[in-house]
């Protein structure tokens, strides 16, 4: 696998072209901004975190009716069905096949809530993680730190890679020229013993934590924010926003990375994220950790990936683009998508899981049948 990483050099070092990029420690100085320039951060936050429909039969939802929007969502399923009505089409193209099993993890396998530190994953779920684990190789790809992301699922039979595949633990070798020119190092977890961690933007964690505390310092006034330090990239949350202060937190958010031209934002559902200015995603982390695995080549691989977040397109379109496997989007709401299937919510996840697991151990017994 070729690498196609920009190169990193130290924040701390001359970068090779001469230029050094100080690291201003002061408050910036707020922007002026235009209208449209507002109005464009404020579209990308609304379309990446689309409204939910609020309880209640008769409750309109963005000035539709109850019936409209079920109709508009049973058109959606037309071209995204569902992964549970879908799934002995699933499991029949999976004849044959070893199934490698990606998860995201928040909106995924525990419940968006409104306090990030409260996305706990049920005992079910964590039943039925642990479960599809010993039948099929599975990785949680988040956006939280690994330690975090760990902390939450706390089960040993799985993969983790944070940040959104910035931090990755698995069955890693330096035989790849790939992994040993791009800081992928031997473990000395405890949990992960004889495995290795790969980490591509480990040169950016001085900058990423002056980003962090700028970040905290210039948004503590505004009500409802909240900064989390996920090690290799940065979450501002907006949840418990007021509507009329996201373009204030867009705004104070912007401004502090105009002196930080090596990191950028992406969008989430109520979060703005900054990662560092690598070419690395959760697609690109899924092709790695299939190659590790040995499931990169033939047509006897099934990757599948459910997720429910905009980062996790870079995956779905991974798998659609190359022919090679499924995507699943948790979505109870229509939206654009390079997935090939839906559920609308963790629930409906923990019911795909089990049904992998029915499906496998009446292969499994299938075979000790006819043998």
């Amino acid at each position: 696998m070729s690498s196609t990483l920009s190169p990193c050099s130290s924040p701390a070092t001359p970068f090779s072209s001469g230029l050094y990029l100080t690291i201003p420690r002061r408050k910036p100085m707020p922007s002026k901004l235009d209208d449209l320039q507002i109005s464009g951060w404020l579209d990308a936050m609304k379309s990446s975190s689309p409204p939910r429909r609020p309880l209640g039969k008769d409750a309109n939802f963005e000035g539709e009716t109850e019936e409209e929007d079920s109709l508009a969502y049973r058109t959606w399923l037309k071209e995204y069905p569902s992964a549970l009505s879908s799934f002995e089409k699933i499991t029949d193209y999976a004849k044959g096949k070893k199934i490698a099993l990606f998860l995201d993890y928040d909106g995924t396998l525990s419940p968006i809530v409104d306090n990030p530190d409260h996305a706990f994953m049920s005992n079910a779920m964590r039943s039925a993680v642990k479960n599809v684990a010993k039948f099929f190789p599975a990785t949680i790809i988040s956006g939280r730190s690994r330690d975090k992301v760990y902390e939450f699922v706390g089960l040993e039979e799985l993969l983790y890679a944070g940040s959104h595949g910035m931090d990755m633990v698995g069955p890693l070798t330096n035989s790849h020229s790939f992994l040993s020119s791009h800081n992928c190092i031997s473990s000395n977890d405890k949990q992960f013993k004889d495995l290795s961690i790969f980490q591509p933007a480990r040169e950016f964690l001085p900058m990423i934590d002056e980003v962090f505390r700028s970040l905290v310092e210039n948004t503590r006034d505004i009500k409802g924010s909240k900064v989390e330090n996920n090690k290799f990239c940065l979450s501002v949350h907006y949840r418990l926003v007021d509507e009329k202060n996201w373009a204030l937190i867009a705004q104070r958010v912007h401004d502090i990375l105009r002196t930080y031209p090596r990191m950028h934002i992406t969008y989430g559902r109520k979060v703005l994220e900054i990662r560092p200015v690598i070419n690395w995603d959760k697609g690109k982390a899924i092709e790695l950790l299939l190659e590790s695995l040995g499931m990169n080549d033939g047509d006897d691989v099934l990757p599948i990936y459910v997720g429910d977040d905009l980062t996790d397109e870079d995956a779905f379109k991974v798998l659609r683009e190359g022919k090679r496997g499924y995507g699943i989007v948790v979505s109870s709401v229509p939206k654009e998508t390079d997935a090939h299937f839906s559920l609308k919510d963790p629930s409906e996840v923990m019911l795909f899981l089990r049904a992998l697991v029915r499906w496998k151990k009446s292969q499994i017994a299938a075979a000790h049948r006819s043998a």
